[in-house]
């Protein structure tokens, strides 16, 4: 799917009225396109403007009652489980109902091919087959649906309350990692994480790097053995990245680093290293300090902040900085 070309999608999303796989499809590429992340924000302040006016309008009393609120609201979960023959119960998904806009929620695996054998193609498509259901009957038909036709190699469990603290989509998220546990296919469906902590300002806190498991991304992405994922906090870089959040990096940069949102690591005579996120600019002036181990960056640079509230500085090549990697999306 093309977001670009269909320009209802932005509109029918800040609404709530997007649905299956246009929703999935467009919540992925959502935190990886400016132009878009704009049109939300553009599409959002319209909104509240309404909101405003909605005290003196009965028409925009009623388009109120379609706007959704950015607050707890209500839901249910339900377990999608194989139960293929000489095999042992799998859970394979999350079903989340968000109860007050009757629209449905899904995270699955993707290593079907794992433990299904001949099946797992027909388990590819279940995701697709429910989102399509779910888009013609709304939430609560469609798994009633699925709760009077499922019995044989596919099960799902009854079902239990949640509530929703900030959005369908991070619930779902959150239950999946909590519930599901999909093996681990390197460079296929998860990155490697690191330990590190990188600052979205000045350098962060000095730290040993450690590796520290597998982490599942979900992008439009091809994943390749030179990505991994840290953590990144602060709000300089925001838009783009939010404080506190899993973010993909790719080690193998092509190109100049010019233009580039990079990893940096500031080493520490002491041992181990600070690590910031920055946009990078090159200099273009002659920087005498040029010299030394080449395993070193030996550009003056400038670290720029995506946040207009937050200073950007000069970083010369006499000090010990090295590129770790370029930003890809948010995980």
């Amino acid at each position: 799917m093309n977001p670009h070309k269909k320009d209802d999608l932005v509109e029918r999303f800040s609404m709530g009225t997007l649905q299956g796989t246009e929703l999935t499809d467009f919540e992925t590429h959502l935190p990886q396109c400016d132009q878009c992340q704009d049109s939300i924000r553009r599409m959002n302040l319209l909104l509240e403007a309404m909101r405003g006016a909605a005290e003196h309008s009965q028409q925009s009393d009623r388009l109120m009652a379609r706007l959704p609120v950015s607050t707890k609201s209500k839901g249910q979960y339900l377990l999608v489980q194989s139960a293929l023959p000489n095999t042992t119960l799998h859970n394979i998904g999350v079903l989340l109902i968000d109860v007050g806009s009757d629209r449905l929620y899904w995270r699955f695996r993707r290593d079907f091919e794992e433990f299904a054998g001949a099946e797992a193609d027909w388990f590819k498509e279940l995701p697709d087959d429910i989102s399509q259901t779910a888009d013609e009957l709304g939430a609560e038909k469609c798994v009633e649906w699925l709760e009077s036709t499922l019995s044989n190699v596919v099960r799902i469990s009854t079902r239990k309350r949640v509530l929703i603290e900030d959005c369908a989509a991070t619930t779902v998220d959150r239950l999946y990692a909590k519930l599901i546990r999909p093996k681990v296919l390197p460079f296929r469906t998860h990155l490697p994480q690191y330990t590190l902590e990188a600052a979205a300002g000045r350098f962060g806190r000095q730290m040993v790097v450690e590796p520290q498991g597998w982490v599942e991304v979900r992008t439009d992405v091809s994943l390749t053995d030179d990505m991994f994922v840290a953590h990144v906090y602060g709000h300089s870089m925001e838009p783009e990245i939010p404080n506190v959040c899993l973010c993909a990096f790719r080690s193998k940069i092509v190109g100049s680093e010019e233009g580039k949102v990079l990893l940096i690591e500031q080493c520490n005579e002491s041992g181990g290293g600070s690590y910031t996120v920055k946009l990078v600019h090159v200099s273009k002036a002659v920087d005498p300090n040029q010299e030394g181990d080449q395993a070193w960056l030996h550009q003056r640079l400038t670290l720029e902040s995506t946040n207009p509230d937050y200073r950007s500085w000069d970083v010369a090549s006499a000090e010990k900085i090295r590129v770790l990697g370029e930003f890809l999306f948010v995980v």
